[in-house]
């Protein structure tokens, strides 16, 4: 059985938000609410929304303010976002878009359009197969739980960790460059030095443990390469 998509709904008036809940937990999504972005941040960190649903204007920390810090951050970089906005402007639309914003919903909308909207933002964050559990030599990763396992027992992995793994275990048997890793795994407008890969690497073959570590391989003058087999 499929785990429900967790959405976070950040706006500062609370009947459209319980609006919006009502609307998607209707049609099988979790829901969080938030009523400004600092209380959104701390829910971000704690749960890992697979969406963020954000309003444009909001006191204190604007809704494009707190998208182009979520955009910044690494561990959030790749949450997808959809504002919404009672801006109809064309160069509002443009500066969300610029920083990394994933779709645009106008004020006042119907319930089925901003389903049908989150359903197709969600369909490309989520490449084909993506969710289905990848298993190599009793090494057990299932997006859907957000879990990894080896030999029946649970891998602790951080963000990075677990995407560059999901990464690898989806793309076995082939070499990649710390810069085709960082385009793959990090999003082409993040801003990491390649020194980061072998940072999040060693923190991998670690957390994978002396069973399993030799999974990830050092393909001396390329980069890394993910295979289960070590000739």
């Amino acid at each position: 059985m499929s785990v429900a998509k967790r959405v976070l709904i950040v706006d500062d008036e609370a009947p459209i938000r319980e609006m919006i809940a009502v609307a998607l937990e209707m049609a099988g999504y979790d829901c969080m609410e938030a009523s400004n972005s600092q209380e959104a941040h701390a829910l971000i960190v704690d749960n890992k929304p697979d969406m963020v649903l954000l309003d444009w204007m909001m006191p204190g920390s604007s809704g494009i303010e707190f998208a182009r810090r979520l955009r910044k951050d690494e561990t959030t970089a790749d949450i997808p976002i959809i504002m919404l906005t009672a801006k109809a402007e064309e160069d509002n639309k443009i500066q969300g878009l610029e920083i990394g914003v994933d779709d645009y919903i106008t004020k006042p909308f119907s319930p089925r359009e901003l389903v049908a909207r989150l359903k197709a933002v969600l369909r490309r964050a989520t490449p084909k197969g993506i969710e289905e559990p990848v298993s190599v030599d009793e090494l057990t990763l299932d997006p859907g739980s957000h879990r990894v396992m080896a030999d029946g027992k649970a891998v602790d992995l951080g963000p990075t960790e677990f995407r560059l793994l999901q990464f690898f275990m989806t793309h076995q048997d082939r070499a990649y460059s710390r810069s085709q890793l960082l385009d793959m795994v990090w999003g082409g407008n993040v801003y990491v030095e390649e020194r980061t890969v072998d940072v999040h690497i060693r923190r991998l073959r670690k957390a994978l443990g002396e069973r399993h570590d030799y999974l990830v391989q050092t393909v001396r003058g390329t980069g890394y390469r993910f295979s289960s087999q070590t000739s």
